[in-house]
């Protein structure tokens, strides 16, 4: 069986750290490790509309925003397939099949669903598209064959719900669909970054976020305001590690070598927490020594923005291409689904045949 990667990103806004840290920066290490047969990476504008259909404008601005976001860490269009979710008319038909097969009841126990409904303050006045969007992901996946999807926690409840509409569709219809396993991040303080404020997940929507296009003084400026220890009032008071976003980032991005080049009184992160945990180090330095190490992750990414941004026509250009990919694939699926459930009437010939002897005089 060949080794299928699927992914991708709302375009409601431009790519922050979280999504980085999250997955897009495995998903650059998968792509060129030569592991996988195919990648295929999603702009998933179809699914921000469940909850943005009165602001469309929206999400066709952002749709260049991730595209940029996403070469400019390093996805490469000749190694992945890069594609817009809503120029594949096939997985909203497959879609339209898988939700025979998922109860109202189990979409409200869905996690993800639940807190994505709270955040928004739906509710009760839930759309329709927004509520069953784990079955359009489940379309998603399995149009495309995906043996893994690289995510962050927040999403394995969403594969989870992936598997189970595979496992129902194979037990009724026969082996059709490949079953899903996500892939997650092998930092812990990857798994789910969170906002400058300490609130648990980095939001476009809560204004918590550092984006990856964010110019270095706009950076500086939210790590400074970056929520720490609130006990940790003097510089000689003990300070809290745990729940501390500062430490939680350095987790997520600090490398050994990085104390060397900015702060060579300290051998490594232990020393640091070690130093902060008893006292006499103050939050503006370690905030100090945060800035630099993001700042030398996000440097070359932002210079390799700025020379896409010269040929947008280019990046539009390569969208098409890897959308037309995109829905051969969907479309080799989708038959498999209707051959499955018997719903290729004009290509069963068994079928035609044995009717026409029915009714023969």
């Amino acid at each position: 069986m060949k080794k299928i990667i699927l992914t991708g990103d709302r375009p409601t806004g431009k790519l922050h750290v979280g999504h980085y840290v999250g997955s897009l920066r495995r998903r650059v290490e998968l792509q060129n490790s030569g592991k996988y047969d195919e990648i295929y990476i999603m702009i998933a504008d179809a699914q921000a509309l469940t909850d943005n259909a009165d602001n469309p404008e929206k999400v066709r601005q952002n749709i260049i925003e991730v595209a940029l976001d996403y070469m400019s860490c390093g996805l490469d269009p000749e190694k992945s397939t890069l594609f817009i979710q809503s120029q594949i008319p096939e997985l909203c038909e497959l879609t339209c099949y898988y939700m025979n097969l998922v109860t109202v009841s189990r979409l409200q126990r869905n996690p993800t669903v639940k807190t994505e409904i709270k955040m928004r303050n739906f509710e009760t006045s839930i759309p329709v598209g927004f509520f069953t969007y784990p079955i359009s992901q489940a379309s998603d996946i399995t149009a495309f064959k995906a043996t893994t999807v690289p995510a962050g926690e927040d999403q394995m409840p969403m594969v989870e719900q992936t598997k189970e509409i595979v496992h129902k569709f194979n037990n009724v219809y026969g082996e059709t669909l490949v079953d899903p396993d996500i892939l997650l991040p092998t930092n812990q303080a990857c798994m789910r970054l969170p906002g400058i404020d300490g609130k648990a997940k980095m939001s476009k929507s809560l204004g918590n976020c550092i984006y990856l296009s964010d110019a270095p003084d706009v950076i500086k400026k939210k790590i400074m305001s970056m929520y720490t220890d609130p006990e940790h009032v003097k510089v000689t008071d003990p300070g809290k590690i745990e729940g501390n976003t500062v430490f939680t980032y350095l987790d997520a991005f600090c490398k050994p070598e990085q104390f060397e080049r900015y702060l060579p009184e300290y051998a490594n992160l232990d020393e640091l927490k070690a130093h902060y945990q008893r006292g006499g180090l103050g939050d503006v330095k370690v905030k100090k020594f945060l800035n630099c190490v993001l700042e030398e992750e996000l440097s070359p990414i932002r210079a390799k923005r700025k020379e896409l941004e010269k040929d947008i026509p280019y990046i539009y250009d390569v969208l098409k291409k890897g959308s037309i990919k995109a829905r051969e694939k969907a479309a080799e699926t989708l038959n498999d689904v209707k051959n499955a459930m018997k719903i290729n009437y004009f290509d069963d010939m068994e079928l035609i045949k044995a009717q026409s002897e029915k009714y023969k005089v």
